[in-house]
């Protein structure tokens, strides 16, 4: 999990407004492709000069556009100044640490949220940070870097699959959403799969290693908590059609995301709760081995004491010591504490000590 307030330093005392990349430059060269669909057309290009983007702006069909890397500050302030793009919007959209969230500036939606996907390499979540902008025939969506969680929704309007080729730009972004929320359960399902084996772990092995495993995962379900819970309140919001570009027959299938979403945070409560029980395990656990080492010792402790007190008694140096002088006096000594230790092994073992 990434350090969120990264490179946030770099705002301070900068006035609102300020165009910065806070975040990591994660493609050479930024990349913006477009589709334009309608429901008899289909067009896919690749823009080389952003100059081409009013033209999409007033196009009858709709137009996607997606900008792949959002190092390049001045690409980003053209864009806003063809799409009449807030700067507050813009510096949000490079400010790659944002909470998910949604705003309202009248032309057009801003909706900004975490692309998670699970690292096999490092067994752990990493998170790309995704801006749309919904506009009356257009959507802009700005990713860190190019990535293919998106092709399903490209191969969807290219084949005319659905109805999302007779939709407004709308139901893209639902689309768009949708195929980000059935990630996040890709991502938990993996988690879930990491929180079993770390339950059965800590009952019988309770090492230090489990316990850094323990501390990671508690780690990157809080992550999966911050990502999750706004981004229900983000989708609510669309589906309650508090603006005019979010129509009815589109917030019927926000509200399919929005149960999706209550439902993960339901699985994440639940996995936190099970962290939490095994972290309890895994203390108790510990605590009854160390039990069991003190027990072992305190008998052993115990054996000896009456042992020490006889060595003790006859290591004195006293001129007068009848049994010194006795020719089995040392066989007889030995026989004693080896009677003493068999007693005293048997009363432990009838008590149920060892």
């Amino acid at each position: 999990m990434a350090n969120t307030t990264k490179g946030r330093t770099r705002k301070t005392g900068l006035p609102p407004g300020t165009l910065i990349h806070t975040g990591q430059r994660r493609m050479e060269t930024p990349r913006i492709t477009v589709i334009e669909y309608s429901k008899d057309t289909f067009r896919e290009t690749e823009i080389k000069d952003v100059k081409e983007c009013p033209i999409l702006r007033d196009t009858p069909a709709v137009a996607w556009i997606n900008v792949a890397g959002l190092h390049d500050v001045d690409l980003l302030r053209q864009i806003g100044d063809a799409f009449g793009i807030h700067r507050l919007v813009l510096e949000d959209i490079l400010a790659t640490d944002q909470r998910p969230k949604m705003e309202d500036y009248q032309s057009y939606l801003y909706t900004v949220f975490k692309m998670l996907s699970y690292d096999e390499e490092k067994r752990g979540v990493a998170a790309e940070q995704v801006s749309l902008i919904l506009g009356p025939n257009f959507v802009i969506s700005f990713q860190e870097r190019e990535e293919k969680i998106f092709e399903p929704v490209r191969e969807t309007i290219k084949l005319d699959k659905g109805v999302i080729r007779r939709s407004g730009p709308d139901y893209l972004v639902y689309a768009l959403l949708d195929v980000v929320v059935d990630h996040y359960f890709l991502v938990l399902e993996k988690m879930g799969e990491a929180v079993d084996v770390l339950s059965d772990a800590v009952l019988i092995r309770p090492e230090p290693a489990v316990l850094r495993e323990l501390h990671q995962l508690r780690r990157e379900l809080l992550f999966l908590h911050r990502a999750i819970w706004p981004l229900r309140e983000v989708i609510a919001g669309l589906s309650r059609r508090n603006t005019e570009l979010v129509r009815e027959g589109t917030a019927i299938y926000l509200r399919d995301v929005y149960d999706h979403t209550v439902q993960m945070m339901d699985t994440v409560d639940i996995y936190r709760e099970m962290m939490a029980g095994a972290m309890d395990i895994y203390l108790s656990s510990v605590s009854n081995r160390l039990n069991q080492v003190m027990k072992v010792l305190t008998v052993i402790a115990t054996i000896f004491i009456p042992l020490t007190f006889l060595a003790g008694v006859y290591g004195m140096n006293f001129k007068t010591f009848p049994e010194l002088e006795w020719r089995w006096s040392y066989p007889a000594f030995w026989l004693v504490c080896v009677i003493v230790t068999v007693v005293m092994v048997v009363y432990f073992k009838r008590k149920k000590w060892t």
